[in-house]
């Protein structure tokens, strides 16, 4: 029977008993596995596909994401599958036929020191290097393009100036979802909710199905794209990934009229601010440095990073918290992503992300399905491979990003 997806009765789809086989198998109903999907059947052919979620259509880190789209990434592997993403973003609303809410309201990274600013110029040099939109902001400059951002010279972190991508900017993270599984749907993708994988079926070093809380479902292929819950995956499957797992806070406030025009980050904070379509102020932290699986974390890190954004943002001291939420991000220990092959055959990964995830969901689908069809990488992900943690190829943006949002 079919169900309405609430808040969009507009949205009818199947959502089918699982059948006994499919061609491809994708583990996670968030944005990258359903983008992954998206791609293996309307650019590969690849239609006989059931995406497994163990809760619900994008419930998991896709509905806890920061919203917050950029490429400006300082090295060149990492420039060319954000660029990508952006490029594909700017395309999708047409593409997917559903206004996700996409706003290119640039994204500004403040500099706090000295050595901020170094770092910061020289990604910007990096960006154009790579054709990507970036340039250097004043403090004037900078307050120019948000007003009610503090440039004094006496406070904390004095602004020093920053970079701007003017093509950045924010989705409506749930309407991408939306977007992405009526697409799906309409070209016979089975989206099978409240199905948890709890296991992997192999015959030898080949994966050929998973055993699921609903039962087993044979696979001729199998790809994981559950955030949060990839090395607890690969660990039922039998091999280790090199990641580990973080809480990540936000919060919103309650309802404004628009005060905040673009996307403000500052690394050395690590805060980042936006104003959602809606009228909230959506607000976040860094990662917290422990590792753990709850969807909350600690109450001095979220508190430390809001007291530098009521700094920055004297204004904000009258907003008031509406709900405050955790998720749980993978990192790996270059903070770069892995879109690859696994030591079992037939079992690809799409995992440790960061807080990159949600920005990268259109090239990161396009580049599994790819990955995922051919058993072999795009050239956009050859660089991302498991392979890079045995040969030292690594691509360290822990650090060289301006801030990991």
């Amino acid at each position: 029977m079919a169900e309405l997806l609430p808040e969009h009765p507009e949205f009818l789809w199947r959502n089918p008993e699982p059948a006994a086989g499919y061609d491809v198998v994708i583990v996670g109903g968030g944005g990258h596995g359903l983008a992954t999907a998206y791609y293996l059947a309307s650019v590969h052919g690849i239609t006989n596909v059931a995406i497994l979620e163990k809760g619900w259509l994008a419930g998991g880190n896709m509905a806890r994401n920061t919203t917050i789209i950029r490429s400006n990434y300082l090295w060149d592997e990492s420039a060319g599958i954000y660029e990508k993403a952006l490029k594909l973003w700017e395309g999708w609303p047409e593409e997917l036929e559903y206004d996700f809410l996409f706003s290119q309201r640039g994204v500004m990274n403040l500099a706090h020191t000295l050595q901020d600013v170094r770092d910061s110029e020289r990604r910007v040099y990096a960006n154009r290097l790579n054709g990507i939109d970036s340039q250097w902001l004043s403090p004037q400059e900078a307050q120019e393009v948000c007003p009610i951002l503090n440039v004094a010279d006496d406070i904390r972190y004095p602004v020093l100036g920053g970079t701007y991508q003017p093509r950045a900017g924010i989705a409506k993270h749930d309407h991408v979802a939306w977007a992405l599984a009526r697409k799906c749907d309409e070209m016979g993708v089975d989206i099978i909710q409240n199905c948890e994988v709890t296991g992997f079926v192999k015959d030898g070093d080949r994966v050929v199905g998973v055993e699921t809380s609903r039962g087993r479902i044979n696979a001729g292929k199998v790809g994981l794209a559950a955030a949060g819950s990839s090395s607890l995956l690969a660990d039922m499957a039998g091999f280790r990934l090199p990641i580990q797992s973080h809480p990540l806070q936000a919060l919103v406030s309650e309802l404004f009229e628009p005060v905040h025009p673009t996307v403000v980050m500052s690394n050395h904070v690590h805060v980042y601010v936006s104003q959602a379509h809606k009228g909230e102020l959506v607000m976040g932290a860094g990662v917290d440095t422990y590792n753990g699986y709850g969807q909350r974390g600690s109450f001095h890190v979220i508190e430390e990073q809001m007291a530098a954004a009521v700094e920055l943002f004297p204004i904000f001291a009258r907003a008031h918290v509406l709900r405050t939420w955790g998720g749980i991000v993978d990192t790996t220990l270059d903070a770069s992503p892995i879109i690859s092959t696994t030591p079992i055959d037939d079992l690809f990964v799409n995992c440790g992300w960061g807080t990159g995830g949600f920005k990268a969901t259109p090239a990161a689908g396009m580049t599994f399905a790819h990955t995922i069809a051919t058993g072999s990488p795009h050239p956009l992900n050859e660089a991302f491979t498991l392979e890079r943690f045995e040969t030292g190829h690594l691509i360290d943006e822990h650090g060289a990003a301006a801030v990991a949002h």
